[in-house]
């Protein structure tokens, strides 16, 4: 994954709007994804919150990483079934007898974030991002394909998992990939607090310092 690594926030001038006019294919604009739950797969337990941010862009050639991850986007869900864990409300924090009363409904959720996620990329190409993918892919496609009424932004397949790429580029196996296993030099200053804009600002951190490191170790072997 050899790049050349543009640092700056260009604004105006990034590579989301500088290649607007070019083919869809042309360039990659990754979306950092983490959701909470009350359970482990999407139907009989519900995704109660989700983020999204803007984690870069690559054109094949440019790595572009934003120097502050403001365009996001987060919502909390009104729960679909009668079924939850309590260990995942433990993990999570929320109140899902609130979101009953108070979240927003799936179909508006999850349509307002498809039209974000399109409006974002412009002419690129939307990647959804996360570490593990698995889990928060499994609940985020389910959902726009469930509740969507454009059904969802990253097709069926546009998507990149963190720990493949930490694992492909460390030389390590995957069961060996976990984030506790990130060299300092990768890792985010953000701390996880399983609130899901701010786990999925922190992921995209470790997404651009993975995607700009050269696998070389050095110190942090």
């Amino acid at each position: 994954m050899s790049a050349t690594v543009d640092h700056r926030d260009r604004k105006a001038k990034s590579p989301l709007i500088r290649h607007a006019k070019m083919s869809p294919d042309a360039t990659d604009a990754y979306f950092s994804a983490d959701v909470e739950t009350d359970g482990p797969i999407p139907g009989p337990f519900s995704m109660l919150s989700f983020g999204l941010v803007l984690a870069g862009s690559f054109d094949g050639q440019t790595f572009w990483r934003p120097t502050q991850y403001v365009k996001s986007f987060y919502r909390e869900l009104r729960p679909i079934s009668d079924e939850f864990q309590v260990d995942a409300l433990l993990v999570n924090g929320l109140d899902r007898d609130r979101l009953l009363r108070e979240g927003t409904a799936p179909s508006i959720a999850m349509t307002e974030a498809a039209n974000w996620v399109k409006e974002v990329a412009g002419g690129s190409r939307p990647i959804l991002v996360a570490y593990p993918l698995s889990f928060d892919w499994s609940f985020l496609y389910w959902y726009f394909h469930r509740f969507s009424s454009s059904g969802s932004p990253f097709n069926h397949s546009q998507c990149f998992d963190i720990k493949t790429a930490f694992a492909v580029k460390a030389r390590i196996p995957i069961a060996s990939a976990g984030r506790s296993r990130l060299m300092p030099s990768l890792r985010s200053n953000g701390i996880h607090t399983h609130n899901a804009l701010d786990d999925a600002i922190e992921q995209a951190q470790v997404f651009a310092n993975l995607f700009e490191w050269d696998g070389n170790h050095g110190e942090d072997h």
